[in-house]
């Protein structure tokens, strides 16, 4: 990977705070030009964007549960073929599920896997982690589940990544 210049870190902010901004408007508000904005854009997309993506309402959506899924798997690992086995099949049944946002190795608290997820309901979730038990409880060994309520009136700072450019300044 290429050395970043300090331009890159403001247009990276500015596109974390609005990624459908005109590379003209991002150059008048950063006070360069606006082929040097689209040179390091163009650089940035290749070196370190993983993607362009809004961040939902996701009560709009029909979504009311986040799920953070800490699983223990069973040391079922005795060569290297069993394990990239498994890890083959884990990740062919986190790719099976659309409602699963990430997924996949964690050290702490005794577990070693994680899925983030989100569900319509906690009849939904709860038939997500019944599919997970009936596809691939022969690998685990534990399952605890950490439920964020999506639309509750209370919560303090709703997820952005906006809070992440301002931390960048």
């Amino acid at each position: 990977m290429k050395k970043q210049k300090p331009v890159d870190l403001r247009i990276l902010n500015e596109l974390i705070r609005n990624s459908r901004i005109s590379d003209r408007q991002l150059a008048k508000k950063l006070g360069v030009s606006q082929p040097t904005v689209s040179r390091r854009r163009a650089n940035l997309e290749k070196e370190m964007f993983d993607g362009y993506t809004i961040v939902p309402k996701w009560d709009k959506l029909g979504y009311e549960l986040l799920a953070i899924t800490l699983i223990k798997t069973k040391p079922v690992f005795s060569s290297k073929e069993k394990y990239v086995a498994v890890n083959k099949r884990g990740f062919e049944w986190l790719g099976n599920q659309p409602n699963v946002l990430m997924g996949g190795a964690i050290e702490g608290m005794g577990f070693n896997s994680h899925m983030i997820s989100v569900h319509k309901s906690y009849s939904d979730y709860n038939e997500f982690l019944h599919t997970l038990r009936l596809d691939m409880g022969d690998l685990i060994d534990d399952v605890q589940t950490l439920l964020v309520d999506l639309v509750a009136e209370n919560r303090l700072k709703p997820f952005h990544f906006k809070y992440l450019a301002e931390a960048n300044k």
